[in-house]
């Protein structure tokens, strides 16, 4: 099993931080300098859970990306691969993920490159493992949820039967925080539901992807994270979250 970072996005409201650089690594530590980013803290959770072989889906400014990966691979003990999303600007990560379809079929961790989170969160995902399940969501089950969250409706015994953020937040099971499991043997069935996906709407994300497996019969797992600090980062409030956070961990 690998990581894998999906750190493609632009970011356009985290400018001007995003003028020259990828979402993944916007600065996260308090002073704002660059010491620590979201990409930062993903390769040291990751090696902490011994997942020292990672792969990164670089599109948007990913000669920045390329710049530290000898650095990185140094300063926590992984190998990096660099894989091109030549439609980042263009396209959304449905597209993003599917780029890394070969890579999915050694099995991974998926991490959003934009979701400051605790190493607690693969933990979870890991001693979730043995029960014949494919795919495992992280799932927050205890944030109260708003319009904007990636929400999902859980079934006991069918696993997720709804993600999707157009949902009533009253309906949710919970929020999928961006960090999933994928063992090697959904691999094929998920690059086959996200090419659909994006084939119909380039703008859709691989969350729709997983709907889409949803839809045809396949069973999305989830493991609950617990109460625990996590954020995504999408505007500059995320980012002064996520910096409150990061310092913790």
């Amino acid at each position: 099993m690998i990581g894998l970072v999906l750190a493609a996005g632009a970011g356009r409201r985290l400018r001007p931080y995003t003028d020259t650089l990828p979402k993944a690594l916007v600065p996260v530590d308090p002073a704002g300098e660059g010491t620590t980013t979201v990409l930062d803290l993903t390769l040291g959770n990751f090696a902490e859970v011994g997942l020292t072989d990672v792969a990164i889906v670089v599109g948007y400014r990913k000669e920045a990306v390329y710049e530290r990966k000898e650095a990185l691979e140094r300063k926590y003990g992984v190998r990096l691969t660099l894989i091109d999303n030549d439609k980042a600007e263009e396209w959304n990560n449905a597209y993003s993920l599917w780029c890394a379809r070969e890579v999915l079929k050694q099995g991974a961790i998926l991490a959003n490159g934009d979701t400051v989170h605790p190493v607690s969160v693969e933990k979870s995902l890991l001693a979730a493992r043995g029960k014949g399940q494919k795919i495992i969501l992280a799932l927050d089950t205890v944030k109260r949820l708003a319009d904007e969250e990636m929400k999902v409706v859980t079934d006991p015994a069918k696993g997720v039967q709804k993600i999707t953020k157009l949902m009533d937040p009253a309906t949710a099971s919970g929020e999928y925080i961006g960090v999933t499991l994928i063992e090697p043997e959904a691999a094929e069935e998920l690059a086959d539901a996200l090419k659909t996906t994006f084939e119909r709407d380039p703008d859709l994300y691989y969350e729709d992807g997983y709907q889409e497996l949803v839809n045809r019969g396949f069973t999305v797992d989830t493991a609950p994270i617990g109460d625990v600090k996590w954020v995504e980062i999408d505007n500059h409030d995320d980012l002064a979250k996520g910096r409150e956070i990061a310092c913790q961990y």
